[in-house]
Order: C-alpha cells, then structure tokens, then sequence
C-alpha cells in the first residue's frame, strides 16, 4: 500500500457502553455514487479486498479515507473514496450497515458465498466456543470501561468550576480572534462529520495523530489530564461552523458524548487532546495547559483523591486492554479456522470488479 501517510480514523470505539457505532457518519448516502456493503463472517477476506480496492484507488490518483477497527487496528472496516463520492464498507456486526436506497446507491457484496460449507460443518463446536470466548472478553472489556468512565466523570466534576470554564473559554475567545476567519457575508454554515481519532484497542490506547498533521499545517496541543478540553472545543466547533467551515469532530471512546480533537482542513487548522496516557509526541504550532486553568488550591485539596482516582481508572483501563488482547487472540483463532475454507480468488475477483466500478463513476 502507498508509504505517503494515511489519513485514518475509527468509526467504532470500545467504550463504556459497549461498542459505540458512528457507521451512518461514514458518507451521506442522499450525496453519494455508490457504496459497497461487504457481509460475511470472520476469516472470509473484508479487509483484505478493501486494502486491494484502496491501493488500486491511490494507482489512479485518488485520495482515501481508511476506517480502521478498534477491535484489531490492523484490520479495515471501511474505506472512503471522497473523489468518487463512494465508499466500501463491512456492514456485518457489531457495525451493522444497512442501506437506504438499495440498488441505487448501495449495492451489497455477499462475501459468506466464499466459504465451503461442508468444508467448515467438522468444525463446528470450535467454532462456536472461539465465538463464545469472544463475545465474553469483550462483555468484560465494557464492564471495565464503564467503571474507568464513572471515575473520570468524578475527576471532571472535582476540578470544574464556573471560573475554570470561563478562563477556558476566555482562551478559546483568543485562539478564534487569532486564527478563525470567517468564508464571507450570506456563507452557509458549516457541516459536522463525526469520527474517532482515538481508540481503546487490544493494543492499548491508540490515535491517530498523523492524520492531523496530513491534514492541518497548524496543530494546537491541548495537554489535558482531567478531561478539560471538551469545553473549548465545544467553543471552537460552534464558532468554526458558524463562520461556514466544515469540521471532523473527534469524539471520546472512554466519553463518546464529549469532544477529544477537532479537525478543520479546510482552514489547515487542528486541535488535538494530549494526556500523560496519550502523548503527542510532536512540535505542535502551540500548546495549551489545560491542566494548568485549573484551580490549584482545589487541586491541592484535592490531591490524594485525585491521585487514588487516576490510579484505579488507569488500573481499570488496562484492565479492559487485557481482555481486548484476549479477545484478539481468540478472534485469530477464529479467522485461522475459517482461512483454509475460504476460496479468496473470487474474494478478489469480487474486489476487482468493485474497483472497476468505482474508477467508472
């Protein structure tokens, strides 16, 4: 696949609620071409003939969006075509895609033809027992981030105060005065599209940082121990679509209702959330201490509960991380039992005439 760097994100997270799908933000279908639905089971090759699709894509010139899985960050789940208004995606569980106007815009692939059933029937109790086995993991990878979250909600309300959010928003006010302009009189506001960034994964806790620095030439830190900066993207968002430009909002795993990065290509600007836990790890155009707005005599007061807090939330987290490895490890037994029985020439031939398709429109 192409060495330039990719611009990728999760559209699924692993999150106190179970998994959280942003699946209908992946491309609007009323504005669409044509998009691809894949359905099959594990081991039939989805990923694999989108990894093909998408490298064929770029051959021709064409930009793509890569949708990773936050259960196995090797492993795609969509791919985005934005010059051909088109898109490929696994719409199988727990991201379930259906489509909204079948046969005109969405076309389904059958991928569960591949298989060799009567190939696959001895194997049966394996199969069901790895399914079993992973389905438990990931029920105790939620429990974990359910209690992870109840605890960062506490640590949030310790340190957010009303002047706390006015001193943030009071910096937001300068950052937009600094470097928002607006598209002119009579502009339409600006669109919203949702994405993860970021994603608790069998390998811990993953962002994609990168695609900030593709996208945006200007990059804002926000270093962030307590979940603060929520409030001045939430400034930021409204004051960037107000003024007509088009934004990728970057919601939390741990906190899908709360803002974690904000995206504006369009203005090469972005704003990503950094923690001791989730380095950025690069030279940003500026950094901001959240932290340091906080109120210190509160934080001094509140030291040894904050402490002991973010000690068990991170005790709980690795918890959870544990039990996404396990879950991966089962899943790569599950893939390696179906693999041998899969007839993957006419997984790629399906692929080709996908391609075919999308460099036609």
């Amino acid at each position: 696949m192409t060495t330039e760097p990719q611009v990728r994100y999760f559209l699924g997270a692993n999150s106190p609620y179970g998994f959280y799908s942003l699946y209908d933000q992946l491309i609007d279908p009323a504005r669409a071409e044509s998009i691809y639905i894949l359905k099959g089971g594990a081991g039939c090759g989805k990923s694999s003939l989108m990894k093909r699709t998408a490298e064929q894509m770029e051959a021709n010139g064409l930009s793509v969006e890569y949708i990773y899985c936050s259960g196995d960050i090797h492993s795609l789940d969509a791919i985005l075509i934005p010059g051909k208004r088109a898109a490929v995606v696994d719409g199988t569980a727990p991201h379930v895609v259906e489509p909204r106007y079948p046969g005109l815009v969405e076309h389904y692939v059958n991928l569960e033809r591949c298989y060799n059933a009567k190939e696959l029937a001895p194997l049966r109790s394996e199969i069901m027992d790895c399914m079993s086995e992973y389905k438990s993991c990931y029920s105790r990878a939620y429990h974990c981030l359910s209690a992870a979250a109840e605890i960062e909600e506490d640590m949030r309300a310790v340190i957010t105060t009303p002047p706390l959010e006015e001193r943030i928003s009071k910096r937001a006010r300068s950052i937009l005065s600094r470097e928002l302009k607006g598209k002119g009189k009579g502009a339409a506001p600006g669109t919203v599209k949702q994405r993860f960034l970021s994603g608790i994964t069998h390998d811990g806790v993953v962002c994609w940082f990168d695609t900030a620095d593709t996208l945006c030439k200007r990059v804002y830190e926000l270093a962030d121990s307590y979940g603060l900066a929520h409030i001045m993207l939430t400034y930021l968002l409204t004051a960037a679509v107000t003024a007509g430009w088009d934004v990728v909002a970057c919601l939390s795993p741990i906190a899908p209702d709360r803002l974690e990065h904000l995206l504006i290509p369009e203005m090469s600007l972005a704003f990503v959330t950094s923690s001791p836990a989730m380095p950025y790890g690069r030279h940003p155009a500026r950094r901001i201490r959240l932290d340091a707005m906080a109120d210190e005599e509160l934080v001094r007061r509140s030291k040894p509960r904050l402490r002991f807090s973010k000690k068990v939330s991170a005790a709980l987290l690795d918890e959870a991380v544990s039990s996404l490895h396990q879950a991966k490890v089962v899943h790569d037994e599950l893939e390696a039992l179906y693999n041998p029985h899969v007839d993957f020439k006419e997984v790629y031939a399906l692929g080709e005439v996908i391609a075919r398709q999308l460099l036609q429109l």
